[in-house]
């Protein structure tokens, strides 16, 4: 079992697709991080020896994953909260950021309703 940033990384997948469970590593990263440390990106988590495993610990070294990346991100949404600008109120209020509408939609950000029936007279 690979362990690398606090994460076990599942055996039987490829190597690109098994560094994509740390935060912070998509595909794209992934790809490199192989690219540089020398390793075949068709190889699977299992089969990787123990120096490549410390090879591409030493090059996260280099990358904010995790912990850090999860804070930073957190410390971002809290100042444009402070700050009262357009994004940070529509963090505050729990409203889509980027210009969707929410008349009908944005029931991910907004949360489920429960719809109540009209009393009748």
């Amino acid at each position: 079992m690979a362990r690398i940033a606090g994460i076990d990384l599942p055996k039987n997948k490829r190597g690109v697709i098994g560094l994509t469970y740390i935060y912070g590593i998509g595909k794209s990263r992934a790809q490199q991080i192989l690219d540089k440390t020398g390793i075949d990106v068709n190889i699977r988590v299992q089969d990787w020896t123990d120096a490549q495993l410390s090879d591409i610990r030493n090059e996260l070294t280099e990358i904010k994953v995790e912990g850090s990346l999860r804070s930073e991100t957190q410390l971002n949404i809290k100042r444009l909260m402070d700050i009262g600008c357009q994004r940070g109120i529509r963090h505050r209020n729990g409203l889509p950021l980027r210009g969707q509408r929410t008349k009908n939609n944005a029931r991910t950000r907004k949360g489920r309703r429960k719809t109540v029936a009209n009393k009748k007279k």
